[in-house]
């Protein structure tokens, strides 16, 4: 009998992006990384925050990801310039700033890949298009396109549910991309099995997104794009009394010309409400007892932006335009629990805006390009209140009403690339940068275990200047490129040690035994030096990839802070390497990716060291018909320790162990 032929292969699916602007010839001159559909689609993780870590010197706050850390410690950041929880790196979709509008985090689970045709890390500050905050880097994400439905189904290690579906349909003339995606899990012991105790437990999660895109030419070179999401995020750390909740919705509207006159005008609207409760654990970490309980964090961001490029033609590319954001948000918290019940409460929170108009002009002189621009920003802080009462009788017991402020920040910057021949070129730039500091880092403090953290209401923006120059061969597959930089950011947001429990201090009141007392406060300034690099190399069906960043970085502080005078930030490693293999042929794939992260210091004192970590994922799959293919996946297949954090009771907190997937995917593209 004559063995049956195999399946037909896969046909490469066409991915459409919805018309944007086109890319600027500025970002020629600038460091560029692109994640396309195909790395977003085969990855070993579906989780965006850890696709994006191949991107060397690309880190989020903690090591944690986004399924077992605290939403409130998922900022993300470049170029080790650390901090807290609050990005410094700007996080667009589709041209909206999408950070949290009150603590400046990012609620990863919102993102799902699949539905994303391509993503963008610029790195180095002063993008001057996209507003403030871009302090190390823009990452922007672009919403896919594409006359399919695509859909798969995961099973996992601990009980672990995964589904996404993604629908392109034509709908009134234009293309409407629908996705979701839901996930669950029992989820691991966050504490190590050495320093763990009878109240720690498996860390559950529930995660589900919907996003709706409708892009629809409205004359021959307009088109009108409309975008809503809506997501919800539970999970908790592994003891009792540490359940949180995130909800979360976000419209928004564009209008693009494609026509003489290129323009794009875009306005947004995003809601999110957090509730989060924090535990105390006894010694031996035998039991948990609830200590604060955010019972609402509502918060709101309008704003809106508008870019018009004239037809200057001679090679001259020009960009004028502007943006508004509006913030506003408070915690409100129960707090200081006696018999499992509040006795206090606290609100917290204010206004903020930031305004600014730019303007950029790229200039292509054949094998030199030429950029420059610039941007000024009106900031305003508001309303900002931290009150705090007596709930059985009303007696206050602090109101806190703060004077408004504002002010003006200039964002810069200028480079230029110049194409030597044989494949290399040649690139330099400098920036000016800034951010406003969050509504949670100026007006609420918090508790974390035995620590407990003061706000300050009279935070300084961050400022960074910056400079770098690089390197890159591109030719026959092969592209090679490394850079080297030196950043500092001025008045950098840090939360700076100023006493030791027990005893009572200001803005948080008593710390017990073990515990540590902190403030937000602007350090004089972080200096970083380093060197990027990155390799990949394409043959046929074959693909593998390089990248590394190595860095230098230290507080310079003074005052208060100045016991951190030349230590290094905290939660910034000194090493970050990635090395990626892909295969693809005929419907079947296979990659691996290896990344090493150096140690790197807990806290601000450089006292508690995480130790480095190496580890292995892998994606692979294979055929069943045309339209379906078996799909698995491994994330930290040594099931490395990858230390996350150390507690104030010596406990050491670790990341995603070795966790095993299988499923089955449907592409009707194929």
């Amino acid at each position: 009998m004559q063995a049956a032929p195999p399946p037909e292969p896969p046909q490469v699916p066409i991915i459409v992006t919805a018309r944007a602007l086109p890319d600027p010839a500025a970002d020629r001159a600038y460091a560029v990384d692109r994640i396309d559909q195909r790395r977003l689609t085969n990855s070993p993780s579906t989780q965006l925050d850890q696709i994006l870590k191949d991107v060397p010197g690309l880190q989020l706050f903690r090591r944690s990801d986004a399924r077992s850390g605290h939403p409130t410690s998922q900022g993300v950041t470049l170029r080790a310039l650390g901090g807290n929880a609050s990005s410094r790196a700007l996080l667009i979709l589709d041209g909206v700033p999408q950070t949290d509008p009150f603590g400046g985090w990012v609620n990863w689970p919102a993102y799902d890949p699949a539905s994303l045709a391509e993503v963008r890390v610029i790195r180095g500050g002063g993008s001057v298009a996209n507003g403030p905050g871009a302090l190390a880097g823009t990452i922007e994400m672009r919403s896919r396109l594409q006359d399919i439905v695509a859909a798969d189904a995961w099973a996992g290690s601990r009980q672990s549910l995964e589904g996404r579906v993604f629908a392109g349909v034509p709908v009134g003339g234009g293309t409407l991309g629908l996705s979701g995606r839901a996930a669950r899990g029992d989820g691991y012991t966050l504490v190590t099995e050495g320093t763990r105790g009878p109240a720690d437990r498996p860390a559950p999660y529930k995660e589900a997104s919907l996003r709706a895109y409708w892009a629809v030419p409205v004359t021959s070179d307009v088109d009108l794009q409309l975008s809503g999401l809506g997501f919800i995020d539970r999970r908790d750390r592994g003891v009792d009394f540490t359940e949180n909740h995130t909800d979360g919705a976000d419209g928004s509207i564009r209008l693009v010309g494609h026509g003489r006159w290129q323009w794009s005008a875009t306005g947004y609207y995003q809601w999110r409400e957090l509730e989060s409760s924090f535990a105390s654990v006894s010694a031996g970490r035998a039991t948990a007892t609830r200590v604060s309980l955010q019972d609402s964090v509502p918060s709101h961001a309008i704003g809106g932006s508008f870019e018009v490029r004239p037809p200057l033609g001679g090679g001259i590319e020009l960009r004028l335009g502007g943006d508004v954001r509006s913030s506003e948000g408070e915690s409100r918290e129960l707090y200081s629990y006696v018999a499992g019940e509040p006795t206090r409460r606290r609100r917290a929170g204010g206004d903020s805006v930031t305004a600014g108009l730019f303007g950029e002009a790229t200039a292509d002189l054949g094998r030199l390009t030429l950029s420059g621009g610039a941007r000024i920003d009106r900031w305003t802080i508001s309303d900002g209140k931290l009150v705090e009462w007596v709930i059985a009788t009303g007696a206050p017991l602090r109101d806190d009403q703060y004077p408004n402020r504002s002010g003006w920040r200039p964002t810069a910057r200028g480079g230029g690339v110049l194409d030597v021949g044989g494949g290399f070129s040649l690139r330099s730039a400098a920036y000016l940068g800034w951010r406003l500091p969050t509504l949670n880092e100026l007006f609420r403090p918090f508790r974390a275990g035995s620590d407990a953290t003061a706000a300050n209401a009279l935070l300084d923006p961050e400022r960074l200047r910056g400079a770098e120059a690089g390197v890159r061969f591109d030719r026959s597959g092969v592209t090679l490129s490394a850079t080297a930089f030196a950043n500092r950011l001025s008045d950098a947001i840090a939360n700076v040690t100023l006493g030791e429990g027990p005893g009572t201090f200001p803005g948080v009141g008593f710390v017990g035994p073990g515990g540590t007392y902190r403030q937000r406060q602007n350090l004089d300034a972080v200096r970083v030096r380093g060197i990027e690099a990155s390799a990949e190399i394409r043959h046929g069906s074959l693909s593998a990839n390089l990248g590394a960043s190595f860095t230098d970085a230290e507080v310079e502080g003074s005052g208060p802070a100045a016991e951190l005078d030349g230590l290094r930030p905290a939660q910034t490693p000194k090493v970050a390497l990635t090395a990626g293999f892909a295969w693809e042929n005929r419907g079947r794939a296979l990659s691996f990716v290896v990344r090493h992260v150096g140690s790197q210091f807990e806290d601000d004192l450089n006292e508690d060291k995480l130790k480095p970590a190496t580890t292995l994922d892998a994606f692979a799959a294979w055929p069943i018909t045309r339209q379906l293919q078996l799909v698995a996946r491994g994330e930290n297949l040594f099931n490395e320790l990858i230390e996350a954090g150390i507690g104030g009771d010596g406990s050491i907190e670790r990341a995603t162990p070795r966790t095993l997937w299988v499923g089955l995917r449907f592409n009707s593209g194929r």
